[in-house]
């Protein structure tokens, strides 16, 4: 009789751990998924294109990338090629390529393109859990899309949640001499594009350079030494800025470089070196 009550209680326990077992088998990763012309605003312009990485979690981290154009053109298509290169390199990002909506003669660039950006991150914010996604964003621009990526970063990232912005040959400082006391028609054309208030106060509020703080995100800087819309000092000054503010942040300028550089055969290397460079940039500081 005492064996027969032993081995039931052996068997009672031994179901009691049965039950209790924890599933060790692994959750099913998500798929890859992109999704084209997502919609954040009425304007036909208020859409971006999202990258979706397989295996993401509430962890993955994203980037921002917003075109070129001088404020009043362009589209997220020119920045396809770059898609390609954060999809190889950084197979576990999430990417999001933006259009905004241009200026004319009745709608000028700012604020509504910083309003755009700010619709932006807070649809991402949103859908977070629907995307599966961090609120840990980089942001990487060319031309006026570097400006405003420098500008929303500095002055509109209230909850802190970009950890690094590139400007690629983006305007960084309205204020400079070499805007303020040119007479290229050229040059004059594009500062109109964006400088509807001529005031001091004005042209500093839209400078990336006057709302650096000593919280600015770390920020890294490429410019091209022969680019007759972009001066050397819109970089210079910008990165002494940074460093008088104890910023973290890198500038290259290539000497002999125009504005901007691609994948053409002249420019291949520019752009190996910018990639190699920004790769490194976005390991450190969007990854950690």
């Amino acid at each position: 009789m005492k064996l027969f009550k032993l081995l039931i209680l052996i068997a009672v326990i031994c179901l009691s751990c049965e039950n209790e077992r924890v599933d060790t088998t692994l959750p099913e990763l998500l798929e890859y998924k992109k999704l084209t012309d997502v919609s954040y605003g009425p304007d036909a312009n208020q859409t971006y294109d999202l990258y979706l990485p397989e295996g993401r979690t509430l962890n993955t981290r994203v980037m921002i990338l917003v075109h070129g154009g001088g404020w009043t053109s362009g589209d997220k298509s020119s920045m396809d090629y770059l898609i390609n290169l954060f999809r190889t390199d950084f197979p576990d990002m999430a990417l999001v390529n933006i259009n905004y909506r241009l200026a004319d003669e009745n709608n000028p660039p700012y604020p509504m393109q910083i309003d755009d950006i700010t619709a932006i991150v807070n649809q991402l914010k949103s859908n977070k859990n629907q995307y599966v996604i961090s609120e840990n964003y980089g942001f990487l621009g060319i031309s006026a899309g570097g400006h405003l990526s420098l500008l929303w970063s500095y002055g509109f990232d209230t909850q802190q949640n970009v950890n690094m912005v590139c400007s690629i040959v983006g305007p960084t400082n309205f204020t400079d001499p070499a805007y303020l006391n040119n007479s290229d028609p050229l040059l004059q054309a594009l500062l109109l594009e964006y400088n509807i208030d001529q005031s001091i106060a004005y042209l500093e509020e839209v400078s990336p350079l006057h709302r650096a703080t000593a919280s600015s995100p770390p920020t890294i800087l490429f410019y091209g030494g022969q680019d007759p819309l972009i001066p050397t000092t819109q970089g210079t000054g910008l990165r002494d800025r940074l460093n008088e503010l104890n910023v973290i942040n890198e500038f290259t300028l290539y000497p002999e470089a125009g504005h901007g550089w691609g994948t053409n055969p002249g420019e291949l290397s520019l752009l190996i070196d910018t990639w190699n460079r920004l790769k490194s940039f976005t390991q450190n500081h969007l990854y950690n």
